[in-house]
């Protein structure tokens, strides 16, 4: 007879030969992910699945930490782990301790993941970025202090430039919380401004040696710095956030310092040459004065100054008897037209009539115009030429009417 067990049991039973499988005890699965969950405990709960079926999955929070990309649905990945069952549902699940993107590595996809981020967000604008000063006078070196990178940069620097002065400040450059280090040391370059450029550098690696330069606590460190920066990270092909982010990239440390500084004997070519170019202009400019020169000292008026104030003289005799000649002119005309007036009023006067022999009488200064209204009496003024005198009327004579 079959012996009867509880669904515990059963479930309990089940588990065990599945824990005791060394098959299913060390597996890994490659699958689509669906129904992805992010529990508030830090757990992830996901289904991967194929054309064929579906297996439920969790992996706790301790491992789920330690993954350098975001899972989400539909996603493609092989996960590492172990299968169990779960006794109180009864159903088996894959317990993942290791997740890791179907094709390509984790880091890259936690890399593209990042920059699509912070692309979004504006990070890598143009706009934002700052213009990398022509010859600066202090440089600030932000990397390790023992690596190849920092010797190879003061090497170029001091080739290229010696004028410039360079602040090393040394970091860790690799390994956990090299990338808070680094972005402390920005932020410390940004407040106190000792520096005109800030290169941030480090030799080639992997992508797990690069790794710090893509962490967004730098990126975000670059973005806020307000003292440009030159990325110069790893070798030619290498690109880590921190490139997208700085304003300028360079593809090694040592061109990261030739990006820097102008190289001393290019600029001392360019410096004689403007100076053979200044020195071209002068001279034309020289020989052009000197003609003008020479033009304006041959005329009179510079080589004899009193020559001008003399045809000045001259001028102003001209004008002076012209002057005169006018106003003589102007008076005689005047002088003839007051004659003329003079005569006319003469012959209107009554002075002149009286000189002809004629008398006027007037009483009280008003003359008489008729002897009406006179009676025999009455005083009477006579002005004659020579004076005037007083008489008495008589009687009006009637013959003067006829």
């Amino acid at each position: 007879m079959p012996q009867i067990l509880t669904v515990s049991e059963i479930n309990g039973y089940v588990k065990l030969l599945v824990d005791h499988d060394e098959v299913l005890a060390d597996i890994m699965c490659k699958g689509e992910i669906s129904n992805f969950k992010r529990h508030s405990s830090g757990h992830l709960y996901f289904t991967m699945k194929d054309e064929g079926g579906s297996l439920m999955c969790v992996m706790f929070r301790p491992d789920a930490a330690r993954l350098k990309f975001a899972p989400s649905d539909g996603m493609k990945v092989i996960a590492a782990g172990h299968i169990s069952v779960f006794v109180r549902d009864g159903r088996y699940q894959l317990y993942v301790t290791d997740l890791q993107p179907d094709g390509i590595g984790a880091l890259y996809a936690a890399f593209e993941q990042r920059k699509e981020a912070l692309m979004k967000e504006g990070l890598f604008d143009l706009a934002h970025k700052k213009p990398i000063p022509a010859i600066p006078e202090k440089i600030a070196l932000v990397t390790s202090p023992t690596g190849a990178a920092v010797r190879d940069m003061i090497r170029v620097l001091g080739k290229r430039f010696p004028a410039a002065k360079l602040l090393v400040c040394p970091v860790p450059v690799q390994g956990e919380g090299a990338a808070e280090q680094m972005a402390r040391a920005l932020n410390y370059l940004s407040r106190k401004k000792p520096v005109d450029l800030i290169i941030l550098g480090r030799g080639g690696g992997s992508i797990e040696d690069l790794w710090q330069f893509n962490e967004e606590v730098l990126a975000r460190a670059i973005y806020a710095c307000e003292i440009p920066v030159i990325s110069a990270v790893g070798h030619e092909p290498d690109f880590t956030i921190a490139d997208f982010v700085a304003d300028l990239r360079a593809a090694t440390p040592s061109n990261g310092a030739e990006l820097a500084v102008p190289d001393r004997n290019e600029l001392y070519i360019s410096l004689k040459n403007a100076d053979a170019h200044l020195s071209a202009l002068l001279t034309s400019r020289l020989a052009s004065e000197r003609k003008r020169l020479s033009e304006l000292s041959s005329r009179k008026a510079l080589a004899t100054p009193l020559y001008r104030v003399n045809e000045q003289r001259l001028l102003l005799d001209y004008h002076e008897k012209s002057i005169t000649s006018s106003l003589e002119k102007l008076l005689a005309g005047k002088k003839q037209r007051f004659i003329g007036l003079s005569a006319r009023i003469e012959a209107l006067s009554p002075l002149a009539v009286l000189g002809r022999g004629y008398a006027i009488a007037s009483k009280e200064g008003h003359p008489i115009l008729s002897p009406r209204g006179f009676k025999p009496g009455d005083l009477i003024t006579i002005r004659v030429k020579e004076g005037s005198f007083t008489a008495s009327f008589v009687e009006e004579n009637k013959e003067n009417e006829k």
